[in-house]
């Protein structure tokens, strides 16, 4: 018995020294990671707004985005959300334009989530990628730009994906064999231009 105290005595401090560790690694390591991942966004948000100086997230955007939230996953664009929205600011300050943040969980491995910039005219700017683990050498082609500059420089609307040549702006030609990828990428686009056109107040 007391050998069966002593060995539970053992595994309890270890098993304490051990979870202080790890907690003590998270914490120092969660401070490096969260500006790792906003480096990496803000560089998406410049490629995919060039002319941008700066981006603001404002309050009247973020009550946009929950305000809207069941009347852009109401229209059809798949199962998609708007998950936030800043303002596109010139070096004077003035607001040139929106940068969106929408997903689609229609993508082939699931979640695809994606940065679109939309000028105060209704110009896509671009699109750029901040989560995608789709199969690579098919689906991850989305991030190339024979797929995503597609929709560079379009005017905003809703976009349908052809496995041909496009015959108008509002057609994206898939990615062959990534059929999924490319309805989710252009779904998350639809959602954030709905959310520009109908739930900014310009």
């Amino acid at each position: 018995m007391k050998g069966i105290m002593k060995d539970a005595s053992i595994l309890f401090a270890i098993t304490l020294i051990a979870g202080v560790c790890l907690g003590a690694v998270h914490e120092v390591t969660k401070a490096p990671i969260a500006a790792a991942q906003l480096a990496a966004a803000t560089a998406t948000y410049k490629e995919v707004y060039p002319d941008a100086a700066s981006f603001e997230e404002t309050d009247d955007l973020k009550a946009a985005v929950e305000a809207c939230a069941a009347d852009v996953s109401a229209q059809g664009f798949g199962n998609v959300s708007v998950d936030g929205a800043q303002e596109a600011l010139d070096a004077s300050g003035n607001v040139i334009g929106y940068l969106i943040t929408s997903t689609s969980n229609d993508g082939y491995n699931g979640k695809v989530q994606i940065s679109v910039g939309v000028t105060k005219e209704n110009t896509l700017t671009g699109i750029g990628f901040l989560s995608i683990s789709e199969t690579p050498g098919l689906g991850m082609k989305a991030k190339e730009p024979d797929f995503k500059d597609q929709f560079n420089g379009k005017p905003a609307a809703t976009f349908s994906v052809t496995k041909t040549a496009p015959a108008s702006d509002e057609e994206i030609q898939a990615i062959s064999g990534a059929t999924f990828t490319s309805k989710a990428t252009t779904g998350a686009v639809n959602a954030a231009v709905y959310f520009v056109e109908n739930c900014i107040t310009q």
